[in-house]
């Protein structure tokens, strides 16, 4: 589209000098992306812009709030594309807590007008070299700011592009693989064989493992999601000392090689072994053969 953002919001100038622009990237703590927070949230929330622990927040600093009573503020976060918003939320800013107060986020009365683009808009923006900072003056940024496009329904994930940047939180994967979010990725990981890595982001330890048979790499992934340990014998020895949580909150999947479906098992096993051998995982990670 590339139209004007002014021309979906249709502000005044007044109101926009009165105005503020939220871009949320990542949580500054966790650096968990706002848009996998937001992911996670329910549908009623993220329809109505009430998406908990994902628009605004008051403070920036002690001596520096983000809002005063009587701000509007779009809230937009940043998509896996680096120039790319998703429109998510618009308010009025009603109260503001204190400083340190255990609910840091405003009272904001939801701007109704806005709200069948929550989720659905996508903008353009270039934010710049300013990443520290997520709250801004509207006018900043407004005459830059097009539309990409309108989606037709809530935004539910990115769709499926390339097996050369799969990589997954354990939390994501599930979801993916319940339908929740980004369907196409179920698909996509179910039509080749491959090479992938497991790492347990506390301890830094991996483990190499091989996708060769039915259902490719997509059947060989649903089989962590249901036992967590695929039946490799160092990590049920980590499910049994630790649990299910564990695995959840510390695993991610990395798919390193992919291969058609119609590939040599053989050859696929032979790079398994190669990547094994290259990461040295059977010393120091979770490999036992």
């Amino acid at each position: 589209m590339n139209i004007p953002l002014n021309s979906i919001l249709n502000l005044t100038d007044e109101r926009i000098e009165n105005s503020k622009i939220e871009l949320n990237m990542n949580d500054g703590k966790t650096k968990e992306p706002f848009i996998d927070r937001w992911l996670d949230r329910p549908e009623d929330e993220r329809a109505a812009g009430l998406a908990k622990r994902c628009s605004y927040w008051t403070w920036y600093r002690p001596d520096r709030r983000n809002f005063r009573e009587g701000n509007w503020v779009f809230s937009f976060m940043r998509l896996y594309r680096q120039d790319e918003w998703l429109f998510v939320s618009a308010a009025e800013i009603v109260d503001i807590p204190e400083y340190g107060s255990e609910n840091g986020y405003a009272t904001v009365r939801i701007l109704e007008t806005y709200a069948p683009l929550f989720g659905r808009l996508i903008i353009n923006l270039h934010k710049g070299n300013k990443f520290s900072l997520y709250v801004f003056r509207l006018d900043k940024f407004l005459g830059e700011a097009t539309v990409k496009e309108i989606l037709p329904a809530l935004y539910t994930g990115e769709a499926f592009d390339e097996y050369d940047r799969v990589h997954l939180p354990y939390a994501k994967l599930d979801r993916i693989f319940r339908r929740e979010i980004m369907s196409s990725y179920h698909d996509a990981l179910e039509s080749v064989t491959g090479v992938y890595c497991l790492t347990d982001t506390r301890t830094g330890k991996l483990y190499i493992g091989s996708a060769t048979g039915e259902g490719g790499v997509a059947a060989r992934w649903g089989s962590y999601l249901d036992s967590k340990h695929g039946g490799n014998k160092k990590l049920r020895e980590l499910y049994d000392r630790e649990g299910e949580g564990y695995f959840r909150e510390n695993f991610e999947f990395t798919l390193l090689e992919y291969f058609g479906m119609s590939y040599d098992p053989q050859k696929v096993l032979e790079r398994e072994q190669w990547w094994k051998d290259c990461l040295d995982t059977r010393a120091h990670g979770y490999n036992d053969n």
